[in-house]
């Protein structure tokens, strides 16, 4: 975790407002998709994380027992696949060839466990939610040229983010900043 720095939190205005452009995917170039997703994640993580953060602890302050229990089993189960995924290589060669799938088993994994203890409407909307909300942002929010530059210098190495740790460890490195 050496050299990771904290990217800088992006203006509303950037984010969300008048300066920002968004349009629907074309769902038939899904490598294009893939690559507007992937440098959106890495330019606005800050931002996604706040506001990530804020519906959790609004969920978490009417829910906090459920919230908890949810947030620990999606931890445990993804930090179970990185592992398994690093050390075994099928697991690896699928997380690189079906990054969505994997994130999708993942998600489910936990839904599944999560209902065994009841906390199935904690995990739906304290969770989910976010992460849909991040999707949907990266996936229609257009790059500008400064996002293209920031994502340049963490494809080449100059700077380490936390995003870009974690699509690394979903097997999107080479895409990221392409």
């Amino acid at each position: 975790m050496a050299g990771v720095q904290p990217p800088p939190l992006r203006t509303l205005d950037d984010f969300l407002l008048s300066s920002a452009r968004f349009a629907v995917p074309d769902v038939r170039d899904l490598d294009r998709w893939n690559n507007r997703m992937i440098n959106n994640l890495l330019y606005y993580q800050s931002n996604y994380f706040l506001s990530a953060l804020g519906f959790l602890l609004i969920v978490g302050y009417f829910q906090p027992l459920q919230m908890f229990v949810g947030m620990t089993v999606v931890t445990v189960l993804f930090l179970g696949f990185v592992w398994a995924a690093e050390n075994k290589a099928p697991i690896r060669r699928f997380r690189r060839n079906h990054p969505l799938f994997t994130v999708l088993a993942i998600l489910l994994a936990s839904y599944l466990f999560i209902s065994v203890l009841g906390g199935v409407a904690v995990f739906l909307f304290g969770i989910a939610s976010p992460v849909l909300m991040v999707l949907v942002h990266a996936s229609i929010r257009l790059r500008n040229l400064k996002n293209k530059l920031e994502n340049k210098l963490e494809s080449i190495g100059l700077k380490r983010t936390p995003m870009g740790l974690l699509l690394e460890a979903l097997g999107q490195e080479q895409e990221a900043g392409s």
